[in-house]
């Protein structure tokens, strides 16, 4: 196992400083809300206690030297500070590379080099968003080692650039948003047209949320995703025709099967009616848990994924074998893919009583037809990201 002074050691190893400075940044889940995000609607994610960890401390010189535990054998990257453009030798190293960069664009002021090292104990690929959680953890850490003040969301705004315009994935806000803006026992739901957002407390006392990783990898960048996006914009152009819209999220349920048959393809439609479809089940879901009525956000879940399933399409076999098998156990009250699909994970929101049984029960009917076993795991949602000063146990 892992620990954090597994890590200092190793630290200290590699870059002969015996003084650093430790910082932690999240996963994400997604309770409800898939595939919203860039079409302008509502997400309800929450940051979970998995995550990124960091050890750091800038150097005498212009080099930044990152190692990563989870890749020990592609050993210590390093680039000068003024050489920050994306190297595709550096693979996951990308990741903060694309971040210091746009800080030092944005005017932050960031004067010497540094030493990193990076541990994650998020499933690599499992659609828990490692990407952004290495983001974020890299902005807090710039920031806390040269005394910058970067505003909460403009952090944000800039581990979705690295994403978008340094990584190459079309993806939206909500990732970096979770991380970055995440509290303890705490979903948020997000307007990702207006990042609107507000805090609302998750109470499930007698159920746990169970994370269930397929176990087969997804890389966004070579996926569909893209596609998508590009299909649910076709869409929108064709409904522009007729309607005042700037996005997706905007459409009522209602208006949007009285214009569908403005987009001329049926996939369209189909794309377009989930994300339609999936916002306002966003909304209602919302408003079921601030009524307690656990079981209606349950039902809500399952239809989310029904709709991921048949209209979006980006589930697959792994995950409808996970999410259908869960749904068949006792003391469930919902389960659905989380995350942008083809592989990663599902959710599911189980009684307590029941999750040793459905754990095994549905890790073994996933073995039998997929023919490799997945991962369960119990998440607790947890805060954002963060410098952390004790000593953790990872």
């Amino acid at each position: 196992m892992i620990t954090m002074q597994t890590c200092e050691e190793v630290f200290e190893k590699l870059f002969h400083q015996m003084e650093y400075r430790k910082f932690f940044a999240p996963g994400r889940i997604n309770l409800i809300g898939e595939h919203t995000d860039y079409n302008g609607g509502h997400v309800f994610p929450c940051a979970i206690t998995f995550g990124t960890y960091a050890i750091a401390q800038k150097n005498d010189d212009n080099i930044v030297r990152v190692y990563s535990m989870n890749f020990p054998e592609k050993g210590v990257s390093e680039f000068l500070l003024k050489e920050l453009e994306y190297t595709k030798e550096h693979e996951w190293a990308n990741y903060p590379k694309g971040v210091i960069r746009y800080l030092i664009e944005d005017g932050y002021e960031i004067t010497a080099g540094m030493n990193i090292l990076f541990y994650g104990n998020i499933p690599n690929g499992a659609g828990l968003s490692s990407s952004a959680s290495i983001e974020l953890v890299t902005g807090v850490l710039v920031a806390g080692l040269f005394d910058l003040v970067i505003d909460r969301i403009d952090l944000v705004k800039i581990g979705k650039r690295v994403e978008n315009n340094f990584i190459g994935v079309n993806s939206g806000i909500m990732d970096q948003f979770a991380i970055g803006m995440g509290k303890a026992n705490q979903g948020i739901l997000l307007d990702c047209q207006t990042l609107q957002y507000f805090y609302a407390p998750i109470i499930i006392e007698n159920y746990n949320i169970i994370i269930m990783n397929t176990n087969k990898r997804r890389e966004l960048a070579d996926s569909n995703y893209n596609e998508r996006r590009s299909q649910c914009e076709a869409a929108l152009i064709a409904l522009q025709k007729n309607l005042q819209i700037q996005s997706l999220g905007e459409l009522s349920e209602g208006t949007f099967e009285e214009y569908k048959e403005m987009i001329h393809s049926d996939v369209l439609i189909k794309r377009a009616k989930h994300a339609v479809y999936e916002n306002s089940r966003t909304i209602k879901a919302l408003e079921a848990l601030k009524q307690g009525d656990l079981l209606g956000f349950g039902v809500l879940m399952n239809q989310s994924h029904i709709s991921l399933r048949d209209d979006y399409e980006v589930t697959g076999k792994e995950l409808d074998t996970l999410v259908e098998t869960a749904w068949e156990q006792p003391g469930v009250v919902g389960a659905r893919m989380t995350g942008a699909g083809f592989g990663g994970c599902a959710i599911a929101i189980v009684e307590k009583q029941q999750t040793d049984s459905f754990i095994t029960v549905v890790g073994k009917k996933y073995e039998e037809r997929i023919g490799y076993g997945g991962t369960f795991y119990i998440a607790s949602i947890g805060d954002g990201a963060r410098e952390i000063n004790r000593e953790v146990i990872i």
